[in-house]
């Protein structure tokens, strides 16, 4: 406990004062009292009340005298305050295969949806960013508060070709969130990767290995969402007005390894995405600062209660307030 203005605590001293002259003055009532007739008999002549019931009343009053003294000097109590600072990066695939229709309306569009999810529950104070990838990452929106540019982004999104520069684009996610700078302590807030994709890793130089390490050393735990089923088919046109039909089976795998290795985990469909427990653990990680908090208006109101119960038992045993 500490406070804005100690100097104001002085007036304390004058409580024992007040403490003095209540004595000093039930004294002279009985030196008066005597006066007038033998101590002995008074029983007999007035009801005397019970000295606790006297001595009550006052007592009350003197406590919130106290308390509104303390007030006075704008008493501060230290208390644990959790920083509301933390990142989320959406790493969507939109490699030719997302345009498959296997998970409706494309595994596209079931992706951008769970993303979306993320985005209309992000807690107040949180980043967020989005990273693209086919065959190579990209940023299309660097770590921020605006959450309409990011719905803008993942309405924007579109597939295109069919290379999957699956891991480089962790690795940029990773990369991305360590360039964010702590607002309250100066130290990188926690950060948590979601990845929607449907797997594979045709393009690229880092490796699903190399990939998960990285996230794992930055402490970035990835949710990998597989997104599309063993059935998947693309269609893409060729020479002479023909249509190519193309697999593109879901290959969870790949995302198996990078969301284990960097101690996340892997989800099976966009639908069972669970965005509160993808929060709640971000959130658990969020660090704490101490933050001296005023706690005059507490101070005061204890106060103005104790004088208000000493009034109350005052005026209804002895029918005045003190």
């Amino acid at each position: 406990m500490s406070f804005a203005a100690p100097v104001l605590l002085l007036w304390l001293l004058a409580l024992p004062v007040a403490v003095a002259v209540y004595v000093w003055l039930e004294r002279r009532r009985e030196r008066r009292a005597a006066a007038w007739a033998s101590p002995a008999l008074l029983p007999n002549m007035v009801d005397r009340p019970s000295s606790w019931r006297r001595h009550v009343p006052v007592a009350l009053l003197l406590a919130g005298v106290a308390l509104l003294l303390v007030g006075f000097a704008r008493p501060q109590a230290t208390v644990d305050q959790k920083l509301q600072e933390a990142t989320v990066i959406l790493v969507l695939d939109v490699s030719g295969s997302m345009a498959a229709d296997d998970s409706p309306p494309t595994r596209l569009g079931a992706a951008r949806s769970a993303a979306e999810r993320y985005v209309d529950a992000l807690p107040a104070g949180y980043q967020i960013s989005v990273v693209q990838f086919s065959d190579h990452a990209s940023v299309v929106v660097p770590p921020t508060h605006d959450r309409a540019s990011v719905r803008a982004a993942l309405a924007r999104a579109r597939t295109g070709p069919q290379g999957t520069a699956l891991a480089s684009a962790v690795s940029r996610a990773v990369a991305v969130a360590k360039t964010v700078p702590g607002r309250a302590t100066g130290k990188r807030p926690p950060a948590v990767m979601v990845l929607f994709s449907d797997g594979g890793q045709t393009a690229g130089r880092v490796t699903p290995q190399q990939a998960a390490r990285q996230a794992k050393a930055a402490d970035v735990p990835v949710t990998a969402v597989g997104v599309g089923t063993p059935d998947g088919i693309v269609e893409q046109p060729v020479q002479g007005g023909y249509t190519e039909r193309i697999q593109v089976p879901v290959q969870p795998a790949v995302l198996r390894t990078i969301a284990v290795g960097s101690g996340g985990r892997y989800v099976a469909g966009a639908r069972s995405v669970d965005v509160k427990q993808t929060f709640d653990e971000l959130g658990s990680r969020v660090g704490h600062r101490r933050k001296a908090v005023e706690v005059t208006s507490a101070a005061a109101g204890g106060g103005l209660v104790f004088m208000l119960v000493g009034a109350v038992l005052s005026g209804a045993w002895f029918r005045r307030l003190v």
